[in-house]
């Protein structure tokens, strides 16, 4: 008989209320000890926390081996015998091993587990003995329901089979349910490896306040108990999906065939060989930790060679030997200079046909980023989207595109031909940028093309996820509903500022390759089968032509095509213009793999710059091995960041940190979820925001309100920088964009907030002795910062001679043919904004010849080819910046001629 039984979903909320209550608690017990130490006779309020604080440390502990159950039950020794020197120091010293994170390279004879006991008579407690062991420290969780005593006995057995030489140590962790390994995953950052044993329980034994029961993606279906390990293993795959699992079963071993979907690293029977256990997860480690191009580099490097080659700087000799330049050097290192080489050979390789090293390490970082296919790009994002788009997309094929997407998008767009049908997003117009593009917006330019016969032409989907801003998208949902509309598109998902998502649980489900691997889960599976034809026999029979507009579902054979292009360099470990392209396209062998390599050597260098590469096959390594723990750190001073400011009372009075609702529109944001603000924010609406909403904020990108000020973006930048050394991510002309990421440090946040503080004193004082002709003046520029903001422009048209008969009637043109017939200074003419408008109004026809880029918002609102409409000559007029590319204060719109439009 089957049962179903719903297991809860450890969230994102969780972590953070457990892993801030857990260093919280700590600090309240070193506080406590230190106020016992120092008092007569302990209150009731001392021993009521201390009891508290250490019964929650006791249950919350055993997910961890440090400090763990252990040294919270020596304190609570102490505690009952009075002891309160033997309290207060080893309660200081759990505090000072926590923060400093030094329990990974010291070692207790006994892993910390214990506090050596005084010799009797001496009232002196003695130090622990520590051991300095730099090798790379991690945790292995067992999920078997032992006694106390059993547990230690397979400590010490693994223990007993380290050897002096292995790579890495480790201890274990071990839990006794299926819930408890769910906690111990979510908040053990240093658990990489899982066996899961068999006869385990389902629920766990401890109530912990923010396990939500009500939130659950982790519905188990089980015909018989012995399944339930694999159903776990499932369970946190999808949690975290870099750990190494391993199965200990009592199961026949054909019994489990097709069921673990290939989730485990290795499947034991029963009690077989410890030792291999423990030789499977080093060894599995090991492969994660392995830097396949790093290690050849670094091996090539130490070789006495003699370069009868390109690069005079190779190795440093052009340096050392000069008598002007040997600062160079002493700035960047002599392995900079050891490791530049143009050499392929000698375990290195060419990046432009890879066989060797550069290889592997494509294929390792597949393997982490969820794709089937990664492809390392030395020379930024900008180049990868436009190997993508070349090699998915030609002449005449329709883009769909957002109309704010990257500048290398539509120059790829001129290099490859294809026709650009740019969707409108919604627009954030307080603020002077756009969020994301709706889905009713695409399904509307969609349908506009099936009425019109052109669906066949639309090929490609670009969208910008997370946006500049930190819109983030809902790509499955995207994806699903347009693939029952169009099932050959292929969708590019530009991830520039996106790359570290795919390493923590809740932003992940929003990344391109884990929605395409959903996805293509999800329409193999029978379930889906029968949820789509009963849908569709319903949809067919539904004669409203508007039916297009609602929940669409694709059919179960549609094949999944997806392309992700992410700045690795931007939010994870790279040197500056390392990305890669990660693909999951079912038929790239088919259809696109000799396109794609023929684009790629089209953008690609013939001289790869050697250390990017290793600096991403490194840069792989790290988010594999920590990724979680650094991504959610990363989260969390986001979070942090977002609380100071709202809580300083003189920082809140000139500034603020938008939220969710003021970012999206409620329309798109069903769940209701409207702030990040600790204090105001529902926990468990969050988590269904990230589930279900069609658009979400980036908790790690903080776009901070200034128009209070009296200041604009770029004023506020520039004083941040050159005063300050506190650098901006982009600015409006009322907000400033601050981003936390994994190279965040609690110290910048609180630099970062004693500024804010500052200048909110700097204005206090200014405003309060102004007198009243300069406080009018002052009044007159904050109203212009927060009243009456310019209206966004929406994408006008092609002229009528960059349009194919196709084109016809449709917001599509040839922007190709415009960008190569404005190179001819005879096709063009100069004007200003004025005459340009005065010429509008006079009913003229203003086309631009280039792509006109006002900087902020940072995107075209002009391309080569588009009307020049009045709103968006307005906005130009309205922005009042320094900086539009492509366009002349002394020359003005660079525009067509007249005589050209109308030459046929």
């Amino acid at each position: 008989m089957t049962t179903t039984r719903a297991i809860p979903r450890p969230s994102l909320a969780s972590y953070f209320s457990a892993m801030r209550q857990r260093t919280d608690m700590w600090q309240t017990v070193k506080t406590l000890g230190m106020e016992w130490l120092e008092a007569k006779q302990a209150t009731k309020i001392l021993t009521e926390g201390l009891q508290d604080n250490l019964d929650e440390l006791e249950r919350l502990e055993g997910y961890f081996c440090y400090p763990g159950v252990k040294i919270v039950r020596r304190l609570r020794s102490f505690y009952e015998s009075g002891d309160k020197d033997g309290f207060s120091l080893l309660a200081s010293f759990v505090v000072r091993m926590l923060i400093s994170h030094a329990y990974r390279v010291y070692l207790q004879e006994d892993e910390f587990s214990t506090w050596p006991e005084a010799e009797e008579g001496d009232s002196k407690l003695p130090q622990p003995t520590l051991m300095l062991d730099e090798r790379p420290y991690f945790e292995v969780l067992v999920v078997d329901d032992l006694p106390e005593s059993d547990i230690e006995v397979l400590r010490q057995l693994l223990r007993g089979f380290r050897m002096p030489d292995d790579e890495f140590v480790y201890d274990l962790v071990v839990v006794p349910s299926f819930e408890d390994a769910l906690i111990a995953a979510l908040l053990n950052h240093h658990v990489q490896s899982v066996v899961i044993r068999y006869g385990f329980p389902i629920e766990s034994k401890n109530r912990l306040a923010f396990l939500d029961r009500t939130l659950s993606l982790y519905d188990m279906s089980r015909k018989e108990d012995s399944e339930i390990g694999v159903q776990l293993g499932h369970a946190i795959h999808n949690l975290r999906p870099n750990l190494d699992l391993f199965l200990v079963t009592d199961a026949p071993v054909e019994a489990l065939a097709g069921k673990t979907k290939r989730r485990f690293n290795r499947i034991f029977y029963r009690q077989e060989d410890y030792r291999e256990l423990h030789q499977s997860i080093l060894k599995s480690i090991g492969t994660r930790y392995h830097t396949p191009f790093f290690t050849a580099l670094k091996s090539y490097s130490t070789r006495p060679t003699g370069v009868f080659h390109a690069l005079p700087i190779s190795r440093g000799k052009s340096v050392t030997k000069s008598h002007w330049i040997r600062e160079m050097e002493d700035f960047f290192g002599a392995a900079m200079f050891m490791a530049e080489t143009s050499a392929t050979t000698a375990g290195l390789d060419s990046l432009l046909q890879p066989v060797g090293s550069i290889r592997e390490a494509q294929i390792a970082a597949a393997r982490a980023f969820g794709a089937k296919l990664t492809f390392f790009v030395t020379n930024g994002t900008s180049t990868a989207n436009k190997i993508v788009l070349q090699a998915i997309s030609g002449p005449g094929d329709i883009v769909l595109a957002a109309r704010d997407c990257h500048q290398s998008h539509h120059y790829g767009m001129v290099l490859t031909g294809a026709h650009p049908l740019y969707m409108n997003p919604y627009p954030v117009t307080n603020y002077s940028f756009y969020g994301g593009v709706p889905i009713s917006e695409i399904k509307r330019n969609l349908l506009v093309l099936k009425g019109a016969g052109q669906l066949h032409r639309a090929k490609v989907l670009l969208l910008t996820n997370c946006t500049f801003d930190g819109i983030v998208y809902n790509p499955e949902r995207v994806m699903e509903e347009i693939l029952a509309i169009h099932p050959d598109m292929i969708f590019v998902w530009d991830e520039a500022w996106f790359a570290f998502a795919f390493f923590t649980p809740i932003t992940r489900h929003r990344t391109a390759m884990a929605s395409a691997r959903t996805l293509s889960d999800r329409f193999h599976s029978d379930e889906y089968k029968q949820k789509y034809a009963k849908w569709k026999t319903t949809f067919d029979a539904d004669p409203d032509p508007n039916k297009w507009m609602g929940r669409l579902y694709p059919a179960p054979d549609t094949k999944i095509r997806v392309y992700a292009t992410q700045s690795t360099h931007k939010t994870l470990t790279s040197f500056r213009q390392g990305s890669m392209i990660h693909i999951f396209d079912e038929e790239f062998e088919r259809q696109v793999e000799e396109s794609f390599h023929q684009a790629y050597l089209t953008h690609t260098s013939t001289s790869a710059n050697y250390p990017i590469l290793a600096s991403l096959d490194l840069g792989r390594r790290q988010v594999e091995l920590e990724g979680y723990e650094l991504v959610q750190h990363a989260i969390e001073l986001g979070m942090t960041l977002r609380e100071r400011i709202r809580c300083h009372k003189l920082i809140a009075k000139y500034f603020d940190v938008l939220t969710p609702a003021e970012l999206i529109p409620e329309a798109y944001r069903k769940s209701g979820f409207d702030s990040y603000r600790e204090e105001r924010t529902n926990w468990k609406l969050m988590d269904k925001a990230w589930l279900n909403d069609e658009f979400c904020l980036d908790p790690t990108r903080l776009t901070l309100s200034i128009g209070r000020s009296g200041w604009e973006g770029e004023a506020m930048k520039t004083r941040l920088i050159e005063e300050y050394d506190i650098q901006v991510n982009k600015t409006t002309r009322n907000t400033a964009l601050f981003m936390t990421h994994i190279g965040t440090t609690r110290g910048a946040v609180a630099h970062l907030i004693e500024v804010l503080a500052q200048l909110t004193q700097e204005l206090n004082e200014v405003n309060d002795n102004q007198n009243p002709h300069r406080a009018a003046v002052h009044q007159k520029k904050v109203a212009q910062l927060t009243q009456n903001p310019p209206e966004l422009p929406h994408f006008s048209d092609f002229h009528s001679k960059f349009k194919s008969e196709d084109d016809k009637g449709l917001i599509i043109g040839n922007m190709r043919d415009a960008f190569f017939l404005a190179a001819l200074d005879a096709h063009i003419r100069y004007m200003s904004l004025d005459d340009v408008k005065q010429e509008i109004s006079q009913g003229c026809i203003c086309v631009s010849a280039n792509f006109v880029t006002p900087y902020p918002p940072g995107f075209p609102v002009l391309v080569p080819g588009q009307f020049v409409s009045r709103e968006i000559l307005e906005f130009l007029l309205a922005v009042d910046v320094s900086e539009i590319h492509g366009y002349d204060p002394e020359l003005g719109l660079r525009l067509f001629t007249q005589e050209i439009l109308e030459q046929k």
